[in-house]
């Protein structure tokens, strides 16, 4: 029998770790021979209602689950953690400017990287999916400087299912025949999805994404802005958040990170920028990568067109802005 790994989850009362807990039970993040102790995380008030959540997941009767440990206690909850999906964080409110939403956040994402610091694994997988993701990761990054800077990555897998989604919605094919459809940037209105790289099975043939499509105005205009809209668009329909396609990406990003990338497809996923394709270094900006033993690599040497680096350009300048308003905050 494999020893059971530590997972941690905060915000984990809430809706998105609602969906998520399920996936890490039932074995279908890090295989269905991984025991798994879980490590609950939220704040006082919320204990209630994660004792709610705690019964149900005993109630699951899965026999992945070793331990639950609901908390309060960052030093208990990230002790010798393997993984962390940090999903709790401040929401943007109405009126809220972004600078008073990072200074919130800052707050937050320094007691975990501590945290982190203090008691994880030194190779423990972080991945942050509470907003702002990308300044989130990068804060929390900061403040543990003993866990190297690639084990913080933030999630833009969403951002990428929702693409691969809308293409093969308007291909007419299943949504699996779409691959290496690209999330650059950030997640948020300014993220650049990118179909230019993506191929399409249809029948026994394998094409490229814009001659299967074959309106490039499409592409570069709907296709784009919808992604980038769409969190705000579930919010108008269902007035809450993404919470179960949120969880499933969370989801999907830990289980390619701890298992890796097929042969010839890449996935996207916010890392500490090294400089590739010109953008800034040390932003946590989403690019393709691959994966093997539990290492990603950026893809090198896609060919950007015009179109795409003035995309990137408009996603990194925010990102700059995001983390020279979280350095003031550090600052203080």
């Amino acid at each position: 029998m494999m020893e059971p790994i530590n997972i941690v989850v905060t915000g984990a009362a809430g809706q998105i770790a609602y969906s998520l807990l399920y996936q890490l039970a039932s074995g279908s993040i890090f295989g269905p021979e991984q025991p798994i102790n879980l490590r609950l995380l939220d704040i006082p008030p919320m204990m209630k209602v994660l004792d709610g959540v705690v019964m149900e997941l005993e109630d699951l009767a899965l026999p992945l689950i070793r331990e639950i440990l609901p908390t309060t206690e960052p030093a208990q909850a990230f002790n010798n953690v393997a993984a962390a999906f940090l999903v709790g964080s401040m929401p943007r409110k109405e009126g809220m400017e972004r600078k008073d939403l990072l200074a919130a956040n800052v707050e937050i994402f320094k007691v975990q990287g501590e945290a982190l610091d203090k008691y994880a694994r030194k190779d423990v997988k972080v991945l942050v999916v509470g907003n702002p993701a990308n300044t989130n990761a990068l804060i929390c990054s900061h403040y543990a400087p003993s866990i190297p800077k690639e084990n913080f990555t933030a999630m833009t897998r969403l951002d990428q299912n929702r693409a691969q989604a809308a293409l093969a919605a308007k291909l007419g094919v299943q949504v699996d025949k779409v691959k290496n459809v690209i999330i650059w940037g950030n997640h948020s209105s300014t993220q650049y999805p990118d179909a230019s790289h993506a191929t399409v099975d249809i029948g026994s043939c394998c094409k490229s994404a814009p001659s299967a499509v074959n309106d490039d105005k499409w592409l570069n205009t709907t296709f784009v802005e919808t992604i980038q809209k769409r969190g705000a668009a579930v919010i108008a329909a269902r007035k809450m958040s993404s919470a179960m396609s949120a969880a499933k990406a969370a989801g999907d990003h830990m289980r390619d990170w701890w298992v890796g990338t097929k042969k010839g497809e890449w996935v996207s996923m916010g890392v500490v920028s090294n400089g590739s394709y010109g953008i800034p270094a040390d932003i946590v900006f989403s690019f393709p990568v691959t994966i093997e033993n539990k290492q990603y690599k950026i893809v090198q040497g896609l060919p950007i067109s015009d179109f795409a680096r003035s995309k990137l350009n408009i996603t990194a300048k925010e990102l700059e802005e995001e983390r020279s308003e979280a350095n003031k905050v550090l600052q203080k």
